[in-house]
């Protein structure tokens, strides 16, 4: 893999996501997909509290599913 083709930014945390909590990253988008209304912080506490998920892993998908629906982070 060349530096071109590694991938950055939260996506970069996918696959430790995926092999650390058994659930694809398209199972924990779909239930930030049913957080609307929610700030940035408030849906990474709940990931935590809710799910068990460590703080970075929340934080990268979190980031990654405002990035991508066009919600401004807040």
């Amino acid at each position: 893999m060349t530096e071109q083709d590694k991938v950055k930014g939260p996506a970069s945390y996918f696959p430790s996501i995926e092999k650390k909590y058994g659930q694809p990253v398209a199972h924990w988008l779909g239930l930030l997909g049913g957080r609307a209304g929610m700030k940035h912080m408030e849906m990474v506490n709940w990931l935590k509290t809710e799910h068990g998920l460590g703080h970075g892993h929340a934080n990268a998908l979190v980031a990654w599913h405002l990035a991508h629906t066009g919600i401004a982070p807040a």
